[in-house]
């Protein structure tokens, strides 16, 4: 009769009967009285471990291994907390030596050999994928746990530990990624979806990441023939800059998501006070990624000191003689020379190029060329705004063309990313899976980025005019509710029904570039079910000169 409880003590307790051995395992077994729960073990074990010369560890590798048993039988918990709390499947177990978490790990390599040391082990179910996991508490994951626990304040947890708020935040933060803590879903979602919604495209519907791409000065060092914009416009003053970084921790507080802050410019490091602006990001625990220009060594290291970037894009259109000629002499060499200081520096780099007519058929090779110079390489199509009305989109059938060549190339070529929405027409017809578009979300104007320029203008999107409000005069939540940027986030009428929106929505940017509304046509670049003869009534093409110049007077007048 008590066989099969034995045996269910043996299952249970597989990691303490194999560092025991089968003999003194049997006769731990004998000592047990068999009506004993499996519960109960550990504290027999301890007992015991005097008279059986068992070793001093015994007890508490037992404890770890029931919390294990216990946690992956009881009921998962699906229900999203209202507020960030702590995994109601996590289990703390005190213990009295180390390195016992090796010792659970069938068939793993050589074990470790457990010494006296007190402290914690954690045992938890993840919410995500509800895998069982056991690790060695760390001094962070004890914090957040506890700060958590005992609601302290951010602030006041900071005071204590005399570290920028920023470092709870992350802290946080990284335990809510492990699983030990629980955060709110984000409230950043599309308030659209397709009918019936496919499943392949549900995983874009919501972020947990919100981007203010933050152009803090005009200045610039370079005069590129495709500028959106070279007006003057006066950089915020720094109190108020610090008063805008706070708004936005307010509203990813909000909103339930993590933020990062992209700056640029023109060339951020032209800001006079850009490494403070930088600072106080870091400090309110933002992410931080710098798109820019060539940089000095001098000013990198100070940025290094600081705390290095997620990454720093660069732009390059094209090889040698076709960059310099868009980007002034000398740009190309000088970019070629950052990137190979970027990988010494361990920052991941990035390059973006802006797709016209005229190096349509430079992309790929340069896409060899960087090759172990750059960690990602991809393209935006040109928008016909600003500076950039002087150049030429590329003919419909020409980019139809080059994205099907692109797309394989990408399956090749470990940089190439894909980030043009319409890439995802060609993924579709080859039954390979969907990618997230130009945000990883698609059109993510309005959803989960804005754009902000020096003078506290906010717009969705940078590459066309699309004012959402000014962040010196409404709060960043007040503007991201606002009608006109719910506008933006639904984009164009003609999309609304169409299998790929989630992931796609064209490029509103282009759609203003030619003339057409936004908000009710589609991208007129759109080949999803549309023949390139009826694309080729919007897009400007050799033979149309006088209709390029007509689509180019609307932008230049907007």
């Amino acid at each position: 009769m008590t066989e099969p409880h034995l045996d269910d003590h043996s299952s249970i307790f597989s990691s303490s009967r194999h560092a025991l051995g089968t003999r003194t395992w049997g006769r731990v077994l004998a000592a047990l009285d068999g009506n004993l729960s499996p519960q109960d073990v550990p504290t027999i074990l301890s007992q015991l471990k005097e008279s059986l010369n068992l070793p001093g560890y015994i007890d508490d590798l037992a404890r770890m291994e029931w919390a294990r048993h216990e946690i992956g039988n009881t009921q998962s918990h699906d229900n999203a907390p209202s507020r960030i709390s702590v995994n109601p499947a996590l289990s703390l177990v005190p213990v009295a030596w180390n390195h016992l978490v090796s010792l659970l790990a069938p068939g793993a390599g050589q074990k470790e050999t457990p010494t006296p040391c007190p402290g914690h082990v954690m045992v938890w179910q993840h919410p995500k994928n509800h895998g069982i996991l056991v690790a060695q508490a760390g001094n962070e994951d004890l914090l957040a746990l506890k700060i958590v626990l005992e609601e302290i304040p951010f602030v006041e947890a900071a005071a204590q530990g005399n570290v920028p708020v920023g470092v709870i935040r992350s802290a946080l933060d990284r335990a809510v990624e492990k699983g030990l803590l629980w955060a709110p879903p984000s409230r950043i979602r599309r308030d659209f979806l397709p009918d019936p919604v496919d499943p392949t495209v549900s995983p874009f519907l919501k972020t947990d990441v919100f981007t203010l791409q933050w152009h803090i000065t005009q200045a610039c060092d370079l005069h590129c023939k495709h500028c959106y914009d070279r007006s003057d416009r006066a950089v915020m003053p720094h109190d108020r800059a610090l008063g805008v970084l706070d708004d936005f921790d307010q509203f990813c507080q909000a909103m339930h998501v993590r933020g990062q802050v992209t700056f640029t410019g023109g060339n951020p490091f032209l800001h006079p006070r850009f490494p403070d602006l930088y600072r106080a990001a870091l400090e309110r625990g933002f992410g931080l990624a710098v798109l820019g220009n060539p940089t000095p060594m001098e000013a990198m290291e100070r940025l290094m000191e600081i705390s290095p970037p997620l990454f720093f894009q660069i732009s390059l259109e094209g090889l040698s003689h076709h960059n310099d000629d868009i980007r002034g002499p000398g740009h190309f060499d000088r970019s070629l020379a950052f990137l190979d200081r970027l990988r010494q520096l361990k920052i991941h780099s990035m390059v973006m190029l802006t797709l016209t007519r005229d190096n349509l058929d430079q992309v790929l090779p340069l896409g060899e060329l960087l090759q172990g110079r750059t960690d990602h390489f991809t393209f935006n199509r040109l928008a016909t705004v600003g500076e950039g009305a002087r150049l030429a989109m590329p003919d419909p059938k020409a980019f139809e063309a080059f994205l099907r060549k692109y797309e394989m190339a990408a399956r090749e070529n470990p940089i190439l990313g894909l980030k043009d929405n319409l890439i995802n027409i060609v993924r579709r017809e080859k039954g390979a899976p969907l990618f997230g578009g130009c945000t990883g979300f698609g059109c993510g104007a309005a959803f989960n980025f804005v754009s902000l320029l020096p003078g506290g203008e906010v717009h969705a999107c940078r590459k066309f005019p699309s004012p959402l409000g000014n962040i010196l005069q409404s709060s960043l939540a007040e503007i991201y509710h606002s009608d006109t940027a719910r506008a933006f986030r639904k984009g164009s009428e003609a999309c609304r029904t169409c299998n790929l929106v989630p992931v796609c929505r064209g490029c509103l940017a282009i759609t203003h570039s030619c003339g057409l509304d936004p908000f009710q046509d589609r991208d007129p670049f759109c080949f999803h079910n549309q023949t390139t003869h009826e694309l080729s009534n919007w897009i400007p093409n050799h033979n149309q000169e006088k209709k390029s110049e007509e689509c180019h007077d609307k932008n230049i007048s907007q």
